[in-house]
């Protein structure tokens, strides 16, 4: 059976969790440009207006967080609980946040 490089790097990588959602107070509406560490590509700016800008910068943010200061900073909780059932997320880190924070796997399965 073959697996995919980044199906083993997606398996194998450490993500960073929060201690608790209510330490997220990341900007909920404006405009965000995320810092060279969490979106290397060319300089993007966010609009917390548009919901497939949301998804594309918490799915960055989530996948490429090296800190809990990552996630303060830029998620917010109010807007991760109302978009998380439709980020696109690597299966692991998907299960490490629900895993901790059950509260999101239920919104899921609500859905």
């Amino acid at each position: 059976m073959l697996v995919s490089m980044s199906s083993r790097y997606a398996q194998l990588r450490p993500y960073t969790l929060p201690g608790s959602l209510s330490e997220l107070s990341g900007p909920a509406y404006g405009s965000v440009v995320l810092p060279r560490h969490l979106d290397w590509g060319p300089h993007y700016e966010y609009d917390l207006a548009d919901v497939a800008d949301v998804l594309l910068m918490y799915e960055r943010v989530i996948r490429e967080a090296q800190t809990p200061e990552d996630l303060h900073t830029h998620l917010n909780a109010d807007v991760l609980r109302s978009r998380w059932r439709k980020l696109f997320l690597p299966g692991p880190a998907r299960a490490a946040w629900e895993a901790r924070f059950p509260e999101l796997a239920s919104t899921a399965a609500a859905a």
